[in-house]
C-alpha cells in the first residue's frame, strides 16, 4: 500500500526594502479578522492575546501605504473591524506569491521527498 503524498507547505516570509516582514502569521491574523469581524475574535481563534495580535497587524500596516483595516471601538454598540480593499488585495498578493513559490519549488521539494522516503 503507497502513501499518498502530502501537500507541500510554502509559507514565504517577504522583506520588501526596508519594511516590516510580512510572513504567514501577519497573513492568517489579517484572515482571521476578515473572518471574525474583530480583532479581539480573531486573536481568540488564533489563541494570541489581543495585545499581540495588535501589535502584529499595527507592523503589517506599517507595510502598507493604504488602511488595511478599519476599526470601530467597542463598548455597547460593539465594534470591530472589517478588512479593506488595501488588506483584500495584500491577502491576494499573498496568497499568489505562495502559489509561485510552491509551483517552482515542486521538482525540488520531490527530489527531497525521494531522497527522505529511503
Amino acid at each position: 500500500m503507497s502513501k499518498t503524498p502530502r501537500p507541500q507547505v510554502i509559507r514565504p516570509r517577504v522583506r520588501l526594502g526596508d519594511s516590516v516582514l510580512i510572513g504567514p502569521g501577519k497573513i492568517e491574523l489579517l484572515r482571521a479578522v476578515a473572518e471574525h469581524g474583530s480583532i479581539s475574535a480573531a486573536a481568540r481563534a488564533l489563541g494570541l492575546g489581543y495585545k499581540r495580535a495588535w501589535s502584529l497587524l499595527d507592523e503589517l500596516q506599517k507595510a502598507v501605504p493604504m488602511a488595511i483595516l478599519e476599526t470601530a471601538a467597542g463598548g455597547s454598540k460593539g465594534g470591530g473591524a472589517q478588512v479593506t480593499d488595501a488588506g483584500r488585495a495584500l491577502l491576494a498578493h499573498y496568497d499568489e506569491l505562495e502559489q509561485a513559490c510552491r509551483e517552482a519549488a515542486e521538482p525540488a521539494l520531490k527530489k527531497l521527498d525521494r531522497l527522505l522516503r529511503r
